[in-house]
């Protein structure tokens, strides 16, 4: 929605605001322009720090602005590709400037020439005497690239239970897919929801989206009777006792139609946790565990403290007492002193975590895949979590993250997520940025970054103002992705960037020149320029992650079937009457399949409307991502056994179990992970694959 022309910033505002990376306008189509309120452009300022609140203090600061840049030698973060020329905020120096680097080892050299990878300091020293600092990131050309073209398996990790786990998926049903997926059915990865830590308390927040740390994984996910020390606890009677109890949550998803509780499934393991932490490490796990904290530093500590603190006061640190409102206060230090054995606790289960996310990809690896576990990163946080109370210096307080509006979204979105600052993130050399990817890359084989667009600029949403009242800000989208280039190589991982839905021009073909994969889904790729067709397989990309759906989509089943349609109407969601819906719905589908068959993918094209042979239709819809030249192809694992429900279903919130159904047949029975792979519909559509 555009705003009232009054409403319009003014020239010195949109100046202001265009040094400072905030948008006043944006292009929702290559043909229409949108002007932002000037509401959103101040709001914004303010919350980078500048302010912006009337004609003088705009022009007080847009003089500010332009003499810190006319001043300054070097920009906060400087960006050397391996290979390419010399960048400009070092071409651009002052003849005579004397450049000095402490390189990230701290060795100290003059000049800033044949530098290793890495993440320097760099000095420069002008003939007149100034001084200039920066974060010089030396990064490879390019990230890694998969290891060949392989197929894997995409999968909710809570949805996939095992007759051993808990009452949802852990880490153990992981590793033992992986291994069966590597060795019988030829598959290169598994792909997972993100596993960072939640935000705790009663209901938790199911949404793996919203996270309260994404640097720190979720204990949940933890299988207890794989911990070492569980062999040892005392407490025998109690452990069987959890146990016992774990069983018949498991039971009551699996036999009884009960929905995932992830609530329940982690007040047992909390327990059973708290006696396995008494037994006494062994010296080998011991200098792990040590060598574990020494690497995570006071990340860890803020972390396991904000854990601490929240199981007195509650999730929400803006509800704590004043003093422990900041990490760093003597209150904050108190408060970690007297709760010394519960931040231990934590520490030990983020320790825990780690390793079993190491070992889930030890088993994929071992079980031959080139991949091995790809792991998804969200594209923000909780603003009441672990991470918005350590790093409070970093994110743009009074802001969330959201999307514009658009073709699918009239009211745009609000995320509920607090950005970080562009300008604080520069400053630190993007240090919170680059701990995150170390952290993730210590056990990822791939990562998939949500929202791949946010590494360019984010929509930022006024607290309290509607999202179509929002401006994008910018970010150092150079150094974002030399960084990420940097940390991807040194751990061997391969990159997918989210890029579905509305993309500024350049931003595609800027990940695709660094080596970022793309997502392409099946239903989305059609001929927009052209004739609107679905588009052919020779042309389709690739270097992406193709697939027939997502965790947001409906699975391929319903899509076939008409399915979804069904569940939108009976949940109000329709915007049109539910025969218009469903008239477009079949003919999306019907152009899709007489593709399939012009091209001979479907052995015996069924006769009756889509959906009369699913399964044959789903194994053509596979056939044909196999003929595009996508260098991975994703399987939703739920797909291989007829599922009609979406994970997720956009828009809803308590009229749908978002986030908390276990895998479940075409009649809406839960499949365990033992009969999962002894599907014969499942193993027919890998085969298609292998």
């Amino acid at each position: 929605m555009a705003a009232a022309p009054d409403e319009h910033p003014t020239e010195d505002l949109a100046r202001l605001a265009g040094l400072h990376g905030v948008a006043t306008s944006y292009r929702p189509a290559p043909d229409r322009t949108v002007q932002v309120p000037a509401s959103a452009v101040t709001a914004a300022l303010a919350a980078l720090g500048v302010d912006a609140a009337g004609p003088d203090a705009v022009r007080a600061a847009l003089a500010a602005r332009e003499r810190e840049l006319r001043e300054r030698l070097l920009p906060p973060t400087v960006v050397q590709w391996a290979g390419a020329e010399p960048p400009a905020a070092l071409t651009a120096l002052p003849a005579g400037t004397r450049l000095r680097v402490e390189t990230e080892d701290g060795a100290e050299r003059d000049g800033a020439g044949d530098l290793p990878l890495g993440v320097h300091r760099l000095t420069a020293t002008a003939p007149d005497g100034r001084t200039g600092e920066a974060c010089l990131v030396v990064a490879p050309d390019r990230l890694p690239a998969p290891p060949g073209r392989s197929y894997g398996l995409l999968v909710q990790l809570y949805s996939l239970l095992s007759r051993r786990s808990w009452g949802m998926g852990d880490l153990a049903d992981l590793a033992e897919l992986a291994g069966w997926a590597g060795r019988t059915a030829g598959a290169g990865f598994v792909q997972v929801n993100p596993l960072h830590a939640a935000v705790p308390g009663a209901p938790t927040d199911p949404s793996p989206y919203r996270p309260s740390s994404r640097r720190f994984p979720d204990p949940v996910h933890l299988r207890v009777e794989d911990v070492p020390e569980y062999a040892y606890a005392e407490d025998r009677e109690r452990l069987d006792g959890l146990l016992e109890r774990a069983g018949r949550l498991r039971a009551a998803v699996l036999d009884k139609g009960a929905l995932i509780d992830r609530d329940a499934v982690w007040e047992l393991k909390r327990q059973a946790l708290e006696l396995v932490a008494r037994v006494p490490l062994g010296p080998g796990r011991q200098a792990a565990y040590d060598a574990f904290r020494a690497a995570h530093g006071r990340a860890l500590d803020d972390h396991a403290t904000w854990c601490a603190l929240a199981e007195v006061h509650g999730s929400d640190w803006h509800r704590w007492p004043d003093g422990l409102r900041d990490p760093r206060s003597a209150a904050t230090a108190r408060a970690r002193e007297e709760l010394a054995d519960r931040v231990e606790f934590h520490t030990r289960l983020a320790w825990l975590t780690d390793g079993q996310l190491r070992a889930a990809q030890r088993a994929a690896r071992e079980a031959g895949m080139p991949v091995g576990i790809v792991h998804d990163l969200a594209v923000g946080v909780h603003p009441a979590g672990a991470d918005a109370w350590a790093q409070q210096d970093v994110f743009a307080a009074g802001m969330s993250v959201g999307a514009p509006p658009d073709a699918f979204n009239a009211r745009g979105q609000d995320w509920g997520l607090p950005p970080w600052r562009p300008d604080r993130l520069a400053a630190t050399g993007h240090a919170p940025y680059r701990d995150l990817l170390r952290a993730l890359f210590r056990y990822a084989g791939a990562l998939r970054i949500d929202h791949v667009m946010g590494l360019f600029r984010l929509w930022w949403v006024p607290q309290g103002s509607p999202p179509t009242d929002g401006t994008y800000v910018r970010y150092d989208a150079d150094a974002m992705l030399a960084i990420l280039a940097l940390e991807a190589t040194r751990a061997g991982a391969v990159v997918i960037g989210e890029d579905l839905g509305t993309v500024e021009p350049g931003v595609r073909e800027t990940l695709q020149r660094r080596g970022v994969l793309g997502t392409s889904v099946l239903w989305f790729e059609r001929d927009w320029e052209g004739d609107g067709r679905p588009l052919p397989p020779e042309r389709w990309r690739a270097d992406c992650l193709a697939t027939a759906t997502t965790h947001d989509l409906p699975p391929t089943a319903a899509r076939l079937t008409g399915d979804h349609v069904e569940l939108r109407d009976r949940l109000g969601l329709l915007t049109r009457s539910a025969a218009e819906e469903r008239a477009e719905a079949a003919a999306d589908a019907a152009e899709w399949l007489a593709l399939l068959g012009s091209l001979g993918l479907l052995d015996s094209p069924a006769a009756g409307p889509p959906g009369s042979d699913e399964e044959e239709e789903i194994r053509a819809v596979h056939r044909f991502l196999l003929r595009t030249p996508a260098r991975l192809v994703g399987v939703w694992l739920p797909d291989g056994v007829g599922d009609r429900r979406p994970q997720n279903l956009p828009g809803t919130w308590d009229q749908y179990p978002n986030w908390r159904l276990p895998v479940a047949d075409a009649d809406g029975r839960p499949v365990p992970l033992e009969e999962l792979v002894a599907s014969p519909r499942l193993r027919a559509l890998l085969e298609v694959l292998r």
